[in-house]
């Protein structure tokens, strides 16, 4: 399907592109995800370095009533895991999809982390002899948090801090060695991949590109090759030979000369208006994308000499409208939003609404403070 961007507002194109989106990523109403595992398994790979908030991107996806402990029971029976994947950081991944996703992406994430390997002085035979040494540790369930391995390596004469343990640690887990373990309190813990996550096929190289091109472009489509080589990697040849194995499971619409991939079919039907969602910081809607980012933000509302502004991004319909953050208390979740512009009357009432599933999530009272920036 072809747009002519000569019979149509730029801004109407765009919001419709924006609405299809929003819905393909979970946000919509037309998404009905049966748990935890489907919800992360829709996107092939969930940004996770900040484990409180990429564990609300999950819950806004299920609906009300999913608690910040129901979570937490998912993660530590590892109905979910985390690793490093897609990117050097960390994402929420099925245990189903692990290992292929891996096998395809880890050799690029290596690559990218070439430096910091460099400038850890961080060689071949010592991330194999640290890999094996933390492989022999976790062994049996024996999962080890973060300061425990430090410990274990600095028995061996491994200096193991900081930066340095970090990439130790991406390593094993991009060798498909570790993963994530149960928490033990607050502290994550690592554990033996192979007695984590079930044996599973693997895939070959054309069919694994196939798949991670298609679930992109289905989840966070419309989308541009170019959001697609920021989310996952991979080189411009890659993407050339997924999306010639891929596309017939997608529908392309251009528009102004650039092509954007989707899940094929009308549009679907918009949610009810106004619509307030509150996201993490690195919510698939807001890192999904590189080239066209700028969808979020038609109306170009994000002042750009505000000084510090919260990390959450408010959105309303599938539009930027401010940022946020929230403050725990005893009893409270204390939620400060800051706004690009003044919300009618029905806005200030679904914020709220987002605001009390936040607080239904965390399991207190939501209390909202407005200011303009």
């Amino acid at each position: 399907m072809t747009i002519d961007r000569e019979s149509a507002a730029v801004r109407v194109e765009g919001l419709e592109l924006a609405h299809r989106r929003i819905d393909a990523v979970g946000l919509g109403s037309t998404r009905p995800f049966t748990g935890v595992a489907d919800v992360v398994g829709w996107f092939g790979g969930l940004q996770s370095q900040d484990y409180l908030p990429a564990k609300w991107a999950i819950a806004q996806r299920l609906g009300p009533g999913i608690t910040n402990a129901d979570l937490d029971r998912a993660f530590n029976d590892g109905v979910i895991l985390r690793t490093h994947v897609l990117r050097p950081t960390w994402h929420f991944v099925a245990p189903t999809d692990l290992r292929w996703l891996l096998e395809l992406t880890a050799p690029r994430v290596h690559a990218l982390n070439g430096y910091a390997y460099r400038r850890g002085e961080l060689d071949g035979p010592l991330l194999r002899r640290t890999t094996n040494l933390i492989a022999d540790a976790v062994a049996d369930g024996n999962h080890l948090t973060r300061k425990q391995i430090a410990a274990l390596l600095a028995k061996h004469g491994i200096i193991a801090e900081g930066f340095r343990l970090g990439y130790i640690l991406i390593h094993a887990e991009l060798e498909q060695v570790i993963c994530s373990g149960p928490l033990q309190g607050k502290q994550h813990t690592y554990a033996l991949l192979e007695e984590r996550v079930p044996p599973t096929a693997s895939l070959e190289r054309e069919a694994a590109l196939a798949e991670l091109v298609r679930r992109f472009f289905v989840s966070h489509g419309p989308a541009t090759a170019k959001d697609l080589a920021w989310w996952s990697s991979l080189t411009r040849a890659d993407i050339i030979t997924g999306l010639s194995l891929a596309r017939d499971a997608l529908e392309r619409i251009d528009i102004d000369g650039i092509t954007y991939w989707s899940a094929p079919g009308e549009a679907p039907a918009p949610p009810p208006s106004p619509s307030v969602r509150l996201l993490q910081a690195y919510d698939e809607y807001i890192v999904g994308y590189r080239q066209s980012k700028h969808l979020l933000d038609l109306a170009d509302l994000t002042p750009e000499a505000a000084g510090p502004l919260p990390n959450g991004v408010i959105v309303i319909d599938s539009q930027v409208a401010g940022r946020w953050k929230r403050t725990t208390r005893a009893d409270d979740v204390v939620l400060k939003a800051a706004l690009f512009r003044a919300l009618e009357t029905t806005e200030t009432a679904a914020l709220q609404a987002a605001a009390d599933e936040l607080g239904t999530f965390l399991g207190k009272r939501a209390v909202v403070s407005t200011n303009l920036v």
